[in-house]
């Protein structure tokens, strides 16, 4: 029989980064999970035993990699995984799901990609530490979210700084420079009539190639993400306030209401009222 612990976050909302799920689990022999593909980041690290990972590649080819304890390995949103504990040793591992905006450039700055999946730690007491994020986030999700989101961010950072990958990772200095400052715009100006162009001329660089850098960096278009973070944003006073939908739409850089409820429902799949009133229901 598995020995499995297992927790699913509480639904908040968090635009940078996110936890969605995490757990540890003993394997039986030959234990397998998949073939699957998961919606959001997912890290696990193998406490002890072995087993391997079947998992695409950026060419939609299957690779297997043989992962033992000490080790780890991230499954990519909608890649087509299968992992398998050993028939003779199998594994004990302890696992964290999340996503964001800013997941991608995480999982990039650890190293990972679809052609290399598997962590490999340069420092033992960085590795450790990282283990006991891990650990302390499975055995305590009931903790409020705040609490537990604040775990997440160090696993991040130990499981960053744990990998080479951070010394080859290969976006330069100036790029990061770029995305940081069009971030930051973005996130004081959202509720203002901001286009591609205005955060781009923040940046002193040309849409076209601001699109291509933020992309890159981000897994998401500038339109994207500004949507995206707008609509979170909505989620919050639609959740938190009494604010009308009007006014929310106002408050979220939308002058036409209209406008503002399609732009909803083309990510949460239902108007604001709907969103709002379904919420309550959930209380």
């Amino acid at each position: 029989m598995d020995d499995l612990l297992f927790s699913v976050f509480p639904s908040e909302n968090f635009v940078d980064l996110s936890l969605f799920q995490c757990g540890r689990e003993k394997c039986s022999s030959a234990h397998s999970f998949g073939p699957a593909a998961r919606n959001h980041y997912l890290f696990h690290y193998v406490i002890s035993g072995t087993g391997r990972l079947f998992a695409y590649d950026k060419n939609g080819e299957t690779k297997e990699y043989s992962i033992k304890s000490m080790q780890g390995f991230m499954i990519f949103p909608d890649q087509i995984t299968t992992y398998i504990a050993d028939k003779d040793m199998p594994w004990e591992y302890v696992w964290i799901e999340f996503d964001g905006l800013r997941a991608k450039a995480v999982v990039e700055a650890a190293g990972f990609s679809l052609d290399q999946p598997v962590y490999k730690a340069h420092s033992k007491e960085l590795r450790e530490e990282m283990m006991k994020e891990m650990n302390y986030i499975a055995e305590n999700g009931s903790s409020s979210p705040f609490h537990l989101i604040g775990h997440l961010y160090l696993f991040l950072d130990y499981l960053t700084r744990s990998t080479e990958g951070i010394k080859v990772h290969h976006s330069s200095k100036l790029r990061d420079f770029y995305i940081h400052e069009a971030l930051e715009f973005i996130e004081h100006n959202f509720q203002n009539d901001i286009s591609v162009e205005d955060i781009a001329d923040v940046c002193g660089l040309n849409r076209s190639y601001f699109g291509k850098i933020f992309k890159e960096a981000l897994g998401k278009t500038p339109q994207e993400f500004l949507l995206s973070y707008r609509m979170v944003k909505a989620t919050e006073l639609l959740k938190l306030t009494k604010l009308s939908i009007g006014d929310i739409s106002s408050a979220v850089g939308y002058d036409n209401q209209l406008h503002f409820s399609r732009a909803f429902k083309s990510i949460y799949g239902v108007s604001p009222k709907k969103w709002r009133t379904e919420q309550m229901l959930n209380e």
